[in-house]
């Protein structure tokens, strides 16, 4: 009788066992799930700061190459009209997004050593608080770095070009010399000012594509840009492009 009562009672204290051992493991793993997280675009903080999943980039549009290399003009003059959580995400992909499961950019970089980087300074833009935030090429997000609307001081650091502090929001594409120098030498420093040329004309043609306007600026005080954004010593800004709709 009692081998009996052993007999029964082996699958129930199994699978008890069982049970205790998930729920200790949901416990461990914070019960989080990653398709949940990757799905949610809400934002969210992390250690970094506020993080926001970009709307995926279109890859067409009813306005061809050929119009947008023949109405790109640098504009200086916006609305005050806001732009879009999707608009910010698409100027970024031009600027600096992936283009290849390989993690190519958009822009030609020299042995793909991506040096640049770009942050955006938002005033106007819906879903999306105030303030500075890095582009994550890679996951297609930002993180904000800086809470509050600091195109005014971005204006003033350079050189009191106040149309930077009218756009909708600015970006800056900054650099990090050392990721070409280290292969290329010296010669690097004229590879990364290449790129940073090319990843600005994308903007400029992407903002062109969608009615926007902007204009590159490179007359402002490193130090005080670098100081705004909260740029790690080994970054350089190289490049201050305001974008808006247009009047």
């Amino acid at each position: 009788m009692r081998e009996r009562l052993r007999d029964h009672r082996a699958p129930v204290v199994i699978a008890l066992l069982s049970l205790s051992l998930m729920v200790v493991l949901l416990i461990v793993s914070g019960n989080r799930s990653p398709i949940g997280n990757e799905l949610n675009s809400e934002p969210h903080q992390d250690n970094e700061g506020v993080i926001v999943k970009l709307p995926e980039p279109r890859y067409d549009s009813g306005v061809s190459l050929e119009q947008s290399l023949l109405q790109r003009r640098s504009v200086r003059n916006y609305t005050d009209d806001h732009l879009t959580l999707q608009e910010v995400a698409q100027l970024l992909w031009a600027a600096q997004g992936t283009s290849d499961p390989r993690g190519l950019r958009t822009s030609p970089s020299a042995g793909a050593k991506y040096p640049l980087k770009a942050y955006v300074v938002v005033g106007n833009a819906e879903d999306l608080v105030p303030g500075v935030y890095r582009y994550d090429p890679d996951e297609h997000r930002l993180t904000m770095t800086l809470e509050g609307d600091k195109r005014a001081e971005l204006a003033d650091a350079a050189l009191s070009q106040h149309f930077i502090a009218e756009g909708a929001v600015a970006i800056v594409l900054t650099a990090v010399y050392e990721r070409t120098t280290l292969t290329y030498g010296d010669r690097g420093v004229r590879y990364v000012h290449m790129e940073a040329g090319h990843a600005a004309q994308n903007v400029y043609l992407q903002a062109t594509a969608m009615d926007q306007g902007t204009v590159a600026v490179g007359a402002f005080y490193d130090e005080q840009v670098a100081s705004l954004l909260g740029m790690p010593d080994q970054e350089q800004p190289l490049y201050i492009l305001p974008v808006g709709r247009m009047p």
